[in-house]
């Protein structure tokens, strides 16, 4: 099957440039089903080359498949973004247009890492009334990370935020300038496990493993190639604002004072499916517990979790046995609604 999309333009709510991508599919059957990337990263991390994925898996199933790209895109215009921006604007404009597009009274939602953090941020907020179903993969809520990745965010960033405004993977490949190619080089000296060079930037950038985003063994050379490519520019700004968050305990605005997202019980109708990595070294699956422990008091027993054991991070989606291991149960957890 080739993947053939159909590109949409739309406005966040404070005017950002955003796009979605439709995938054609002669096989719509059930209703649309919105992907949502992370950092760093756009729509296409779902699209590895493989017939397996997880937008073919969805369209086999009969779900018209739709992704957002929000304006932590790559494909977008770099900005310094943060969280409460993605969730306030970029979301329930792009579910809005949707709805629009499809006609559609309901849609159901996949999402991962930040654009599962910011699209829950809304949820919560009562911002997305049409979506019925989240699938929300690593973290929610409540992000819980290593011990060292909580040294780099108090430390490092701080120190790092002085010479960028961004961190780029793509330095992996080709280093712009002289500040650039010492990080790289820093890097490589600090990074020994058997990943590209580009992998050993995103494992530095995101979190505390060797690598950090997935098991090298969940990873066909196919993938492993390929996800070179789809890594680039993320905000120091993101990083400042999960800091935050992190020291907090749970997902909280930038502006000092305000309540964190979870002071409140959540003020949406939509059932919450939460998947965690047991071997997540960037957000520890814990991550995902406290945000189910937190959604089971408010509504027990209406919402899930699974904790994958042979998974990390992105491995989830793009991992050589996600199509047995993981996208089954998802695609269940849609088909029950």
């Amino acid at each position: 099957m080739n993947a053939e999309f159909e590109s949409i333009e739309f406005e966040a709510l404070d005017g950002f440039p955003c796009e979605l991508k439709h995938f054609k599919s002669n096989n719509v059957s059930k209703g649309p089903v919105l992907l949502v990337h992370g950092a760093g990263v756009s729509s296409m991390i779902f699209n590895p080359p493989t017939p397996n994925n997880i937008i073919f898996k969805l369209a086999e199933e009969g779900y018209d498949v739709w992704l957002e790209n929000w304006r932590g895109s790559i494909v977008l215009e770099p900005n310094e973004w943060n969280l409460d921006e993605v969730a306030r604007y970029d979301h329930p404009a792009a579910v809005k247009k949707v709805v629009e597009l499809t006609g559609a009274k309901e849609i159901k939602a996949i999402i991962h890492c930040q654009g599962s953090t910011s699209f829950m941020m809304s949820a919560v907020m009562g911002l997305l009334p049409e979506v019925t179903l989240i699938i929300s993969n690593a973290v929610s809520l409540h992000p819980v990370v290593p011990a060292f990745s909580r040294f780099k965010l108090k430390a490092l960033v701080p120190l790092v935020s002085r010479f960028f405004d961004y961190i780029d993977p793509q330095w992996g490949l080709s280093p712009p300038d002289f500040k650039s190619k010492l990080l790289l080089n820093f890097v490589k000296a600090t990074h020994w496990e058997k990943d590209t060079t580009v992998g050993k930037m995103v494992s530095f950038t995101y979190g505390s493993g060797f690598p950090a985003l997935w098991e090298l063994e969940n990873l066909d050379k196919k993938t492993m190639d390929w996800i070179q490519y789809e890594f680039a520019h993320v905000p120091l700004s993101f990083f400042k604002h999960m800091q935050k968050c992190v020291k907090n305990g749970a997902l909280v605005p930038v502006a000092d004072g305000s309540p964190d997202y979870v002071s409140e019980a959540p003020r949406t109708d939509a059932r919450m499916v939460l998947f965690g990595g047991k071997k997540n070294k960037c957000f520890l699956a814990e991550s995902q517990e406290r945000t189910f422990a937190y959604l089971e008091r408010a509504r027990p027993g209406f919402h899930k979790l699974y904790l994958l054991d042979a998974y990390s991070h992105l491995d989830v989606f793009f991992g050589k046995n996600a199509h047995v291991d993981v996208f089954p149960k998802m695609i269940n957890e849609l088909n029950n609604g």
